[in-house]
C-alpha cells in the first residue's frame, strides 16, 4: 500500500506529511527543497514524484510510505498499485492568495490570471481530479479540510489514522499543526 498526500499546492500537504512523519510513518522524501520562511518546518517533498508522468513505476518506492504528489500528477498512479490518498482542501481564494504571497517572496513570477480565474481555473481541476478519484477502484481517499484540522487536530488526526488503518501516534500529529503558521496569504 503506498500512502499519497495531495491536494493543489498550499491547501496543507506539507503539515500533512509532517503530521504523518511525526506520528511515525515512514515518509519518502529528499529534502532537497529545504525549509524556509513559506514553510518554515519544511516541504517533504520527493523530487521524483515531480516525474510521475514520464517515470509512473518510480512511485514503486513509495510501497509502506506516505509520499506527496501534487493533484495534477495523481492522474499519473498506476493501478497496478493500491493507493490511500490524503486529499487536502483548503479554501480557493486563500490558496490563490498564499501562492500569490510565496511567488512575491522568491522573487518569481507566476501565472498570468487574475486571482477570480485562477480561482475558477482550480475549481474546474479539483472537479476533474474528484472525479477521476471516485471512480479509481485502486484508490481509496480521505478528504481533509484545512481549516477543520487547525480547529480540531487531534480529531483529524485520529480520523487520518484510523483511514490509514495504521496505530499512529495521534498526539503527536496533533502537536505538529500550529495555528500561528497559518496567515491567510502568507502560508
Amino acid at each position: 500500500m503506498i500512502t499519497v498526500v495531495s491536494g493543489v499546492p498550499r491547501s496543507g500537504t506539507s503539515l500533512m506529511m509532517q503530521m504523518l512523519a511525526a506520528g511515525g510513518m515512514p515518509i519518502l522524501a529528499d529534502n532537497l527543497r529545504p525549509a524556509d520562511g513559506n514553510n518554515p518546518r519544511g516541504y517533504f517533498e520527493w523530487e521524483p514524484a515531480k516525474r510521475l508522468l514520464q517515470e509512473p513505476d518510480s512511485v514503486a518506492q513509495a510501497e509502506g510510505k506516505a509520499v506527496k504528489v501534487i493533484s495534477s500528477l495523481l492522474f499519473a498512479l498506476q493501478p497496478r498499485y493500491t493507493y490511500r490518498v490524503i486529499f487536502m482542501r483548503r479554501p480557493l481564494a486563500e490558496v490563490v492568495r498564499s501562492q500569490a504571497a510565496m511567488i512575491e517572496k522568491l522573487g518569481t513570477k507566476g501565472a498570468a490570471l487574475g486571482e477570480e480565474a485562477m480561482i475558477a481555473a482550480l475549481n474546474a481541476h479539483l472537479k476533474q481530479v474528484e472525479a477521476w478519484l471516485s471512480t479509481q477502484k485502486f484508490i481509496t481517499t480521505c478528504p481533509v479540510e484545512y481549516h477543520k484540522l487547525l480547529e480540531a487536530p487531534a480529531a483529524e488526526a485520529r480520523r487520518v489514522a484510523e483511514f490509514l488503518g495504521l496505530p499512529l501516534d495521534v498526539e503527536s500529529m496533533a502537536r505538529q499543526v500550529d495555528p500561528s503558521l497559518c496567515h491567510v496569504g502568507l502560508t
